[in-house]
Order: C-alpha cells, then sequence, then structure tokens
C-alpha cells in the first residue's frame, strides 16, 4: 500500500511536471509561469487545496530551492555538518513553499505584465515586470533573477520587490535568528518547522 501511494504521488508530479513546461527563453518563461498561476489561483472551480499542489509542482519544478536554502543560510553553510544541512534543507523547501503558497493568493485576480529582459551574463538574466492589483492599488515593481546555466531549464534564483530582495531579506532574518542563539541550525530549522505546522492548523 505504501509504495502504490508513492507511486501515485511520484506519477502525479511527473504529469503536472510535463503538462506545464514552460519556454526556455527567460521573459517568455516568467510570463508564462505567472501567467499560468494566476489563471490557476483565479479559477473558482479549484478548491484552496488544488490550488496550492498546483503552486508547489509549479516552484519545485521552476524555483532553484535548494540553491535558495543554502544562500539564506549563509556562513553557517560551510561548518555545519552534512546531516544537519540535509535536515535544514527539507525544513526550508517546506517553508518555502507553505510561505509561497499564501503569498500568491493575495495576486489571483492582479494583472501582469513583464517590461523588459536585461541579460546580465551567461548564467543569469534580469527579467522586470510589474503587477496590477485588482482592488486598484499602487503597481508592484518585481524583478525576477532567473538562472540560466543551463539554457534549457531556467531556473527562479530571486524576485526583487520594490527595490528589495527577498532572498536577501529572508537570509537577514535568518541571521537574526541564529546570531541571537549561538548559530544553533537547529533551533533555526525547529521555527521553520513550527511555521510550517501553524499554517496547517
Amino acid at each position: 500500500m505504501k509504495k502504490l501511494s508513492i507511486f501515485l504521488i511520484t506519477f502525479v508530479f511527473f504529469l503536472f511536471s510535463n503538462l506545464y513546461a514552460f519556454s526556455s527563453d527567460p521573459k517568455e518563461f516568467v510570463t508564462e509561469l505567472v501567467g499560468e498561476a494566476i489563471n490557476k489561483l483565479s479559477d473558482k472551480n479549484l478548491t484552496e487545496d488544488e490550488k496550492a499542489k498546483f503552486i508547489e509542482i509549479i516552484a519545485l519544478e521552476n524555483v532553484d530551492i535548494k540553491a535558495l536554502g543554502m544562500y539564506t543560510l549563509g556562513e553557517l553553510r560551510k561548518s555545519a555538518e552534512k546531516k544537519e544541512i540535509e535536515k535544514y534543507q527539507i525544513a526550508f523547501e517546506k517553508y518555502f513553499l507553505k510561505s509561497l503558497t499564501s503569498r500568491l493568493s493575495d495576486y489571483s485576480s492582479s494583472k501582469f505584465e513583464v517590461i523588459e529582459s536585461d541579460k546580465k551574463s551567461a548564467k543569469y538574466t534580469i527579467i522586470k515586470s510589474k503587477i496590477i492589483p485588482a482592488d486598484g492599488g499602487p503597481e508592484i515593481k518585481i524583478d525576477w533573477r532567473i538562472y540560466t546555466k543551463d539554457p534549457e531549464k531556467p531556473l527562479i534564483r530571486d524576485l526583487i520587490v520594490e527595490g528589495l530582495s527577498l532572498a536577501r531579506t529572508q537570509k537577514e532574518e535568518f541571521s537574526s535568528i541564529l546570531n541571537s542563539n549561538n548559530n544553533d541550525i537547529n533551533l533555526l530549522i525547529k521555527k521553520l518547522d513550527e511555521f510550517v505546522k501553524k499554517s496547517n492548523n
């Protein structure tokens, strides 16, 4: 029974991964990905759980969560033990996905527009965009940092919202927690787990 459940989960994951394959061009990649996300989030025929699962699958395939997690851990990633890093990466992924699904629901009825593409190097391209909230609020400028080491598989590495890097902000938040607790990575892991557990209640 357990093997059957694992098989079904794996099958659904690959089914959705192939179903939502986006362009390898960074500008089109962002346009297609966000467009599909907004369509799903605004679909009244889908339950909240179905919407959350869709966003999770899209994120796992198109966001470099592992690299983002290591960056936000800061210098501790160089000295922590391998087992601690592995535990942290699992906790960070759950934390990231839960945080992402709760934030994106706020933009389900918003209008999204890509403004321009700025190729910084063979590895990075910045995609400038804006979101126009449905409630008539001010436009929100978002720059997408797209990692293109593999030109056939662009990955999101960071979002810069109104000039503020979300990755850097998260790194500073984690650093504050670690600095207040003797750089105890296990305490940080506990904090991440508590956030996920609280969000599920």
